[in-house]
């Protein structure tokens, strides 16, 4: 029940991402385009687990996403809004399949719990 119930507040933070993005100036092809770019974290694991974890989290912070949008907002610049919300609603994406924030044992520990159990 818990489990669904998070996803489905993922999904709702995936779709807000959506709508917000539609209000911007920009080619869904921006959208599309960009939705992975923040896996690009995942190269950190090439050093070590503690770096690829830190890094990661980073490229996956729901925060952070929020923060560059209302920077962007603030400083009526687009491109920024538009990596917030790239940020946000790929970390939510992620929420939905089960992929959390990362602990330093390795890439499959993860705040929601051992990837593949």
């Amino acid at each position: 029940m818990v489990k669904t119930l998070l996803k489905l507040e993922e999904l709702g933070a995936l779709l807000l991402a959506v709508y917000l993005f539609s209000t911007l100036d920009l080619s869904w092809w921006w959208f599309i385009g960009l939705f992975f770019v923040p896996d690009i974290g995942m190269l950190g694991y090439l050093v070590s687990p503690k770096v690829g974890a830190w890094c990661y989290n980073m490229f996956h912070l729901k925060s952070l996403g929020v923060a560059l949008y209302l920077i962007g907002i603030l400083l009526d610049f687009e491109y920024l809004q538009l990596a917030g919300i790239i940020l946000f609603a790929h970390a939510a994406f992620d929420r939905i399949l089960g992929y959390g924030l990362k602990y330093e044992r390795g890439f499959k520990f993860t705040h929601l719990g051992e990837i593949g159990n």
